[in-house]
């Protein structure tokens, strides 16, 4: 059961890929959707025989590599960390399979879009059921690859390229930590695989690396190189810039990539190697002071952002850096808990936000919206019930909420009773976090579906003229690359009144329904886990590692009864804001903005990151670049060598090739000349007597 988990998306892309023009779009679509569902189905029978069976399992598939002292087997880890992480990846995947079949309707690449798909899938599944640190840098690699072709898939498009390179370069910065992390581990225990590691931690404490003439300690070392891979992969601050403008792929992407799997690896990471890094209390304090700097700093950038998915970018690189506080306070099975909730509310609000474009013809940019509620009704529903699951809505002390509520909240509370050094501003960060979570997920809704409807004065233009991405579907139709169903109707609206919004398909909608249930219950069916401490390590058992003195999942459940109406009130008051400032005063917005244009732009343009990552790498680079190009190729290499010594031999090989003409009288000509001048050097140097 577990090879045919794990290999079905393989096939899928295979087939796809391999004979996708002979069996045409719809062959392919059916064939690699149909076996994501089978594998998503296998997940969930995986996961109630793992989860509430205990049938764990280490299956060897065949061996890998043999050298020396290395030997390594290709080998499936299915444990109930595991279990989870496949119900996440299949059950997300096989469902934006078959949102994109109605999505991707007029695209005419979809062959290499599913296969694109299903290899993502494929690496993904590599990835989270690795018994060693070498398979699951294979699976890390796999993503990584397959979300390069998957953000450029409109490869015509420049900024789908620029976006695409751009977070192939980001995370090979955070790889190089990480591949330094899994050599530094090898060096220490003389073994990559998983429980022969997590056998030899609590031996490396102490034990001290010298480097540039300093005593290090070499567990800190090694768990700061891993985490740095972890922020790399899932977008962490100062590795965060990648993620925003992934969001030039179609939403699909988005959804997959970018809300349920990829971006989520590195949380599973560090999961997965909890023996190792509760030792290291340094680096646990690490992982939360940038995972709370991570949801606050994506937070503020969330408030003023004007493009739909770029909205939910942030959100989602906010959500990730709670799940890192809950690691960082060594409540792994708190931060699981809501990488799994979150899988299902933030794909949803993807999936939402792509039928909301469908239904604007391209629009993307929420200035252009409003009053869409009467029109697409089912989206609105979905869109409602997952930003509900976003903002944590729910009752304190009677369990009663969406998914959020559950997972997200029990993260602040863990937040403040942690004994971690950056736990206070752990808490206080998130706390923040949550209420400007709150004000911009309903900022969207409030100017997507109500208010105004302004997309009957924008006749499908950018009115204010500040969207880079609103017609984005217009720069790829050229080449036929325009993912949206109403493509072929959906361009001639320049100047002849706007379209009607329309609601999606039905293969586009169901997707939605399924996805919204697990916003509504995936926090009711896992409550338990956090009814008292030993639920959460029966469930999970040997997967994740807690110190014998590390309480943590039994102290935040005695913390004082006003931090759990904490959340409940941020979330309130965001709520509050959103609906006087964009409902009963929605001229307020400009006003403040106005007044406070530094700030505003300081957000707008995401603290500036990507303009200091210029000045401070990109320009460098290229400048030098530069200077090896024009000076060292072209002036050292090309000067001395090509241009150079090569040249004038050449031109002295060619005046050489002129002499000889082939005439006997002129070589005989030639040799008369040479012993008459030979017989005047003897004459005149005395030679001759």
């Amino acid at each position: 059961m577990y090879q045919a988990i794990v290999f079905l998306p393989l096939t899928g892309f295979l087939i796809a890929g391999l004979f996708g023009r002979a069996i045409g779009a719809r062959g392919s679509e059916i064939i690699t959707t149909s076996l994501l569902g089978i594998s998503a189905l296998l997940s969930w029978v995986a996961f109630f025989q793992v989860g509430f069976g205990g049938q764990t399992a280490s299956i060897e598939l065949f061996p890998w590599i043999s050298a020396g002292a290395l030997e390594v087997s290709w080998t499936l880890r299915v444990d109930t960390l595991t279990a989870v992480m496949l119900v996440v990846v299949n059950s997300v995947s096989f469902l934006v399979h078959l949102y994109s079949i109605g999505y991707m309707n007029e695209d005419p690449h979809r062959p290499r879009f599913f296969a694109y798909l299903s290899l993502f899938t494929f690496a993904m599944l590599m990835l989270v059921t690795a018994d060693d640190l070498l398979q699951m840098f294979f699976g890390w690699e796999g993503v990584g690859l397959a979300s390069y072709l998957l953000i450029g898939f409109w490869y015509q498009k420049p900024s789908a390229n620029a976006a695409a390179m751009k977070a192939f370069i980001v995370n090979r910065v955070g790889d190089f930590g990480f591949a330094l992390g899994i050599f530094g581990l090898y060096k220490l225990t003389g073994s990559i695989e998983f429980d022969t590691i997590f056998g030899a931690a609590q031996g490396l404490v102490g034990k001290k690396m010298e480097f540039l003439g300093h005593q290090w300690d070499a567990l800190t070392v090694v768990c700061l190189l891993l985490f740095m891979g972890a922020m790399g992969k899932s977008a962490q601050f100062l590795l965060h810039t990648w993620l925003p403008d992934a969001m030039e792929g179609p939403t699909p992407v988005s959804a997959l990539i970018h809300a349920a799997t990829m971006v989520t690896a590195g949380v599973f990471m560090v999961a997965r190697l909890s023996p190792v890094f509760e030792y290291s209390p340094t680096a646990l304090s690490v992982v939360m002071f940038f995972g709370a700097t991570t949801a606050f700093f994506a937070a503020t950038v969330g408030l003023v952002q004007n493009d739909i998915k770029r909205v939910i970018a942030y959100s989602t690189c906010s959500q990730l850096g709670y799940m890192f506080v809950a690691l960082g306070a060594g409540a792994y099975s708190v931060g699981i808990f809501h990488l799994f909730t979150h899988a299902f509310f933030k794909a949803l609000l993807f999936l939402g936000a792509g039928s909301v474009i469908h239904a604007m013809h391209h629009e993307q940019d929420m200035r252009n919206m409003g009053g869409l509620a009467p029109h697409i009704k089912v989206t609105y529903a979905m869109m409602l019930i997952g930003t509900l699951a976003l903002t944590g809505f729910g009752i304190p002390f009677l369990h009663i909420g969406f998914a959020g509520y559950h997972s997200k909240d029990a993260i602040i509370e863990v937040a403040y009773a942690s004994h971690n050094v950056m736990g206070p501003y752990a808490f206080a960060l998130t706390v923040v976090a949550a209420a400007m979570t709150s004000f911009y997920s309903w900022r969207l809704i409030f100017l997507t579906f109500h208010g105004k409807p302004r997309w009957a004065e924008a006749h499908g233009h950018d009115a204010h003229g500040h969207d880079d991405h609103a017609h984005a579907g217009h720069a790829h139709a050229a080449h036929g690359h325009d993912d949206h169903a109403p493509a072929a109707h959906g361009h001639d609206d320049h100047g002849h009144g706007a379209h009607q919004p329309h609601e999606s398909p039905a293969v586009m909608l169901i997707p939605l329904i399924l996805l919204a249930i697990g916003a509504v219950c995936a926090g009711f069916s896992f409550a338990y886990w956090f009814a008292d401490h030993h639920g959460v390590e029966k469930f999970f058992r040997e997967a994740l590692f807690f110190r014998p003195d590390n309480h943590i999942m039994e102290e935040f459940h005695h913390v004082p009864g006003w931090v759990p109406w904490t959340p409940f009130v941020m979330m309130a008051l965001g709520f509050a804001l959103a609906w006087y400032m964009y409902i009963r005063h929605p001229q307020m917005p400009g006003e403040i903005a106005r007044r406070h244009p530094a700030l505003y732009q300081f957000l707008l343009n995401k603290w500036y990151f990507d303009e200091l990552y210029d000045v401070i790498f990109v320009r460098p680079a290229r400048a030098l670049g530069r200077f090896f190009w024009k000076k060292g190729d072209g002036w050292l290499i090309d000067g001395f060598g090509p241009d150079g010594i090569a040249a004038r031999v050449v031109d002295i090989t060619r005046g050489v090739v002129r002499i000889q003409t082939g005439y006997l009288y002129h070589y005989a000509f030639a040799m008369l000349i040479g012993v008459a001048a030979l017989a005047t050097w003897f004459m005149f140097s005395g030679g001759l007597h």
